[in-house]
This record gives structure tokens, sequence and C-alpha cells, in this order.
């Protein structure tokens, strides 16, 4: 199976998160760019201040690679204002996808009114600008019951709100890789969450996030009908290895 048309290579990691100086940092983006361009995979999925250099390198070697970025990243709990003026300086800059994170704990506070219009007007200024918008939900934060409100919620405004023509256009996707889980728990897609997310958020794509490490996970994931998986472990997959990244 092909999948470099699946994958949306990541590396989302500040210099601190790192561990290294702001220069070394930038350095491994760049190699993130340049394996992403070179292994002709479908996306690199960077920090919103790399989307320029990102695009550069692009276009300097002609490449059809799309940018994607995170939005209010990676918690996810300011205001949906917050989220809006970071898209809208990431859609500036060239950004051709935009993956918000829902404010999930909002939503377990019960605040739905202010979900839904989170992901009314934040979608609404995605595809306005042509931009493919997903949703991040941040599963290892929320209970089975819990995955399956949310990606009814997300559907249900969408359905409401879009012609059905935009439904390929906005995915649900499981997991920032960031989210601090107890006891060693998976706080990334796994095939139960995957399963859940796949059932209720449909007619609306899945992207499975955190935890791919291999070939043989890929092909799981996209068995089961993920669109879209987004890992730092690209390189490794499509070669064959196993990874240790940690998302």
């Amino acid at each position: 199976m092909s999948l470099e048309q699946y994958l949306d290579a990541t590396y989302l990691k500040t210099a601190a998160q790192a561990g290294i100086s702001k220069k070394e940092n930038i350095r491994i983006v760049e190699q993130n760019i340049q394996e992403a361009i070179q292994y002709d995979f479908k996306l690199i999925m960077i920090r919103p201040e790399f989307v320029s250099l990102a695009k550069t390198m692009i276009v300097e070697a002609k490449s059809k690679l799309s940018v994607g970025t995170v939005i209010d990243f990676p918690k996810g709990d300011n205001a949906t204002e917050f989220k809006v003026i970071e898209a809208k300086k990431a859609i500036l800059d060239g950004a051709d996808e935009l993956d918000f994170v829902l404010d999930y704990e909002a939503f377990k506070r019960g605040e739905i009114t202010m979900i839904k219009e989170q992901v009314l007007i934040c979608t609404k200024l995605a595809l306005e600008s042509n931009k493919v918008v997903k949703w991040i939900i941040e599963v290892a934060a929320l209970s089975h019951h819990q995955i399956i409100q949310l990606c009814v919620l997300i559907k249900n405004v969408i359905i409401a709100n879009f012609k059905e023509s935009f439904y390929d256009y906005v995915f649900v996707k499981s997991s920032t890789g960031f989210y601090q889980t107890q006891e060693g728990l998976p706080n990334g897609a796994t095939v139960e969450t995957v399963k859940i997310m796949l059932e209720n958020a449909f007619p609306l794509p899945v992207k499975a996030a955190g935890g791919v490490r291999n070939y043989e996970e890929a092909v799981e994931m996209i068995k089961l009908g993920v669109k879209r998986i987004g890992t730092s472990a690209a390189k490794a997959i499509v070669e064959g290895k196993e990874s240790n990244s940690e998302y």
C-alpha cells in the first residue's frame, strides 16, 4: 500500500520542548520540510511561525507539498477570537490546512453553545479562505461517551451550516500528541477511539494523530477508514521502520 498521500509529516516541538536552541530547532524544522518534499508526503504539519519558511522551501523545490499548521495549540483553551486571529495570520502566511484545537475542557464543563459557535466561526473562516480545517478533540482527555458527543456535535454543526460539497474539507482529528496522560496510557489515536470517531463523525473524514509509529499501524488505520494520519514518524513509516517518536 502506498501511504505517502495519507501522511501529514509532523514536527510541532518548540525549542524548549526539544531541549535545544532556537537555531537548532529551525534546522530540524527545515529537515522535516525537506524530507516531506523528498518523500512526496501529503502535507508538512508545523507550528504557525514556520509556515512562511515552509512555503518558500516548497516553491523553490517546485513541490506540491501542502502546509498545515496548528491553531491554539496544544490546549485549545483560548477564546474563539484568539483562534480566529491566529488562523488569519496562518492563512496570510500561506497555510493550506488549519488544525484547530477545540476547547475540549469547556465542552466537558457543558459550555455547548460556545463550542458550537467556535466550530462554526472557525470553520467558516477556513472554508471561505479555501482551506482544509481539522478539529482536534483530544481523545485521551475524553471518555468514550464524550468522544461520541463531540464528534456528533461537530458533524451536526457542519451539516446544518455548510453544503455537502464542503464535508470532505472538515476533518475530526483525534489528538495533539502532547496531552499528558497518567500511568502510561496512550495520548493519541488508538484503534478503539478511531473506530468511535469514524462511526460518529461520518460523513466528515477522520484524521488519526499521535501514536502511529510504523507501517503496520498506519495501514491498520487506513483500513479502518481514516483519510489522514498525523505523525512525526512519517519517514520511518514509509521506510518500513519502527519509530520511538512521542507523537
